[in-house]
């Protein structure tokens, strides 16, 4: 009997009995579909959190940490600005550096006429605006001339416009930070996904932000390499002449963004298999159901067999019927189950607001693996078949 004669056979078979093959296939179904669904939101959480890690990319941050030896001279050293303008013009001038994106902030209170709302005030450099991307919902962003000139305007937040400004548009107003004025020029639009907070943020050109709160301090300083492969260089170059700066020993340091992502990204990845372990167990369940049914198919259908081997069918024959059919029922499963974790998952990237990755490798691999459930669960009920005795058989009722 040739091999489609066999599928063929396989398929009236399955189509003989609709209620029970796809009650044997929920099995497989749902253990296919929970393992893509597992691991693709797995590699989308892990991309959608290195992504907010690292940003735009190539990029090192900065930092302050005293010495022993400089909290004893000096124990509110902790409470003084970490970096200065003086330290951005010295960071912007190593040749590695595509752009050094320099922030401070603020919590104070600001004012609206009757209302008030606490909110985080930021003061940034242009660079920031360029590597953080901000999006403006109305109006709109800084010009070159704001940060140059000091002028008093400002962004906000899409959850402070709502706060303060409810149903009136906001650009154009003039809101008061303590008691200093500036005036609203753009909303940024509200953040989307899984990891977005509505907060209550202002955004300030730096030399704005320095006249409202007397202060020159900047809280944090992020470098941008020219290329990856002059994250390193620029880092020790970064660190070495801001130390020699300020007369320091290894108190200036970096952070590799990249390098954090990718411890995170291996903690993510090892939490994926683990719960996609677990949800592969489904599909072991899945398989005893099809060993189950396959070997209530074989004993209905003892007297089939029986006249198939008086008339000649070889016990080889029989086995490779009966394996065909587990393997068509599991392969038929995993493919609804393949469709279901594709559907699911991108369903839940898209409220989520991160990329759907259903790689190949676990399409392909949900395939194979719902063959060889097929195969090695059907052995025995097709074993089992092809041993019966054709006298016997006939005998069957």
């Amino acid at each position: 009997m040739s091999l489609m004669e066999n599928i063929k056979m396989a398929f009236s078979s399955l189509k003989a009995h609709k209620l029970r093959s796809i009650l044997t296939m929920l099995g497989i179904i749902i253990g296919v579909g929970a393992v893509i669904i597992v691991v693709a939101i797995g590699q989308g959480g892990e991309a959608m959190l290195k992504s907010q890690i690292t940003g735009p990319g190539n990029t090192i941050e900065i930092f302050y940490q005293p010495s022993e030896e400089e909290l004893q001279a000096n124990p509110s050293v902790l409470y003084e600005a970490a970096f200065t303008s003086e330290d951005i013009r010295i960071l912007e001038a190593i040749p590695e550096v595509k752009q050094v994106v320099a922030s401070s902030s603020q919590f104070s209170p600001i004012r609206y006429r009757d209302k008030t709302a606490d909110s985080s005030v930021f003061g940034i450099n242009q660079a920031y605006m360029d590597l953080n991307d901000l999006q403006i919902e109305k109006g709109q962003g800084f010009a070159a001339t704001d940060f140059f000139g000091g002028r008093r305007v400002a962004l906000i937040s899409h959850s402070l416009q709502e706060k303060v400004f409810e149903n009136k548009n906001p650009i154009g107003e003039v809101i008061r930070i303590g008691n200093q004025p500036v005036e609203i020029i753009g909303v940024l639009k509200k953040p989307t996904g899984l990891f977005s907070f509505g907060s209550m943020d202002i955004y300030l050109p730096f030399n704005t932000w320095k006249m409202v709160f007397g202060k020159d301090d900047i809280t944090q300083v992020t470098l941008q390499a020219a290329s990856a492969d002059q994250i390193q260089a620029l880092g020790e170059k970064a660190t070495f002449q801001l130390n020699q700066f300020h007369k320091t020993e290894d108190s200036y340091m970096v952070i590799n963004m990249e390098e954090m992502a990718e411890g995170i990204g291996q903690i993510t990845r090892i939490m994926t298999i683990i719960i996609g372990s677990i949800a592969g167990i489904s599909l072991f369940v899945g398989g005893i159901g099809v060993m189950n049914i396959m070997l209530v198919s074989v004993t209905e259908r003892t007297r089939e067999i029986g006249i198939r081997m008086a008339l000649g069918a070889t016990r080889n024959q029989v086995l490779t019927q009966f394996l065909i059919e587990s393997i068509i029922l599991t392969l038929i499963g995993g493919l609804i189950g393949i469709l279901l974790g594709w559907g699911v998952s991108s369903v839940v990237a898209f409220f989520a607001g991160w990329p759907s990755l259903i790689s190949w490798q676990v399409v392909v691999g949900g395939i194979i693996f719902s063959m060889a459930i097929g195969i090695i669960f059907g052995l025995l009920p097709a074993n089992k078949a092809s041993k019966l005795d054709p006298i016997e058989a006939l005998r069957y009722e």
